[in-house]
Order: structure tokens, then C-alpha cells, then sequence
């Protein structure tokens, strides 16, 4: 497996081994905040194919709540290893090292990230990786339905902190 940034040319193929079905075109959204040098959008490649993607937002996370706890903590988002039976195989582990790696190589000392109250499972991997909690936060976002009509969603999470 080779953990590479995002390229242009890969979004077309993101999108099509793994539909964002997201109201603001996940993939090309992230692009272009890579490309406006406000995040680094990692992908992890298996034989040629992406497996998954992790964005670290280097503004950082949205929610209000959090960026009044944790001014300035850069946050690992949309974090997804897919298929799903790729799935505690090490790509998560390798995409949270290749973040905080990064964020070494800036000079910052700190990494954050959030998981939603109900994925247990991304809890204990990021515990694992000595993640701790600092505040609870309710993730907005939105995707579209297979109609193709908006829906705003609002999940409970905790957001985790590392220090680097």
C-alpha cells in the first residue's frame, strides 16, 4: 500500500470507486481546499486502487465548540478505509501516521480528530493511537439522498487530541 496526496486526476477516480454521494462533491471539495493549501488530502492506494482517504485540515475543525477548546489544533477528517472488509487491515493506523507526520514536518505539536458517538469501533483505534477526548461537539453536514435532494444531517461526537 502507498499513501499518496490527492493529484487532480485522481478525483474522477475517487469518485468512482467511492461515491461521496455528498452535497458539496466531497472529493472535489477536498481537492480544492488541498489545492488552496488549507488541507492535505491523503489517499491510500492497494494495487492500483484507492482504499480510502483522510484529510487533514490544517484550519482546522468547523464546529464552533471545538475551535473554542482547541484554537489552532489542525483535524484529521472524512478518515474512511473502503471496502469495508479492508477494514482493521492497518490502512487507518497508516493514514493517522501519515497525518501526524506531516504535521510534524510544519512544526506543530498537536493533531486532532472527531468520531461520532456511535462508531465504537474508530474510538477504540484512535485510543489505541493515544487519542484523547476534550470536547463534545454535534458534526453538521450534508449529503444527498437517492432522490438527489439535500439532507442536513447533525451527529453527536467527541473530538480527540494527540499531543505530537
Amino acid at each position: 500500500m502507498e499513501i499518496a496526496e490527492c493529484r487532480a486526476e485522481d478525483v474522477e477516480e475517487l469518485e468512482r470507486h467511492m461515491p461521496s454521494h455528498s452535497a458539496d462533491g466531497s472529493h472535489a471539495a477536498r481537492f480544492a481546499r488541498q489545492r488552496a493549501e488549507e488541507s492535505t488530502y491523503l489517499i491510500p492506494w492497494l494495487e492500483g486502487r484507492p482504499v480510502g482517504h483522510a484529510e487533514v485540515r490544517w484550519t482546522g475543525c468547523e464546529a464552533p465548540e471545538v475551535r473554542a477548546a482547541q484554537p489552532g489544533c489542525p483535524e484529521i477528517n472524512g478518515l474512511l478505509v473502503w471496502p469495508a472488509p479492508l477494514r482493521s487491515h492497518g490502512i487507518g493506523t497508516a493514514l493517522v501516521h501519515t497525518a501526524e507526520r506531516l504535521a510534524r514536518e510544519r512544526g506543530i505539536e498537536v493533531m486532532g480528530l472527531g468520531v461520532g458517538d456511535g462508531n465504537p469501533r474508530a474510538a477504540a483505534l484512535y485510543a489505541r493511537l493515544g487519542y484523547l477526548p476534550t470536547v463534545a461537539y454535534l458534526d453538521r453536514w450534508a449529503h444527498l439522498d437517492p432522490d438527489g435532494i439535500r439532507q442536513e444531517r447533525a451527529d453527536p461526537c467527541v473530538f480527540l487530541v494527540k499531543a505530537l
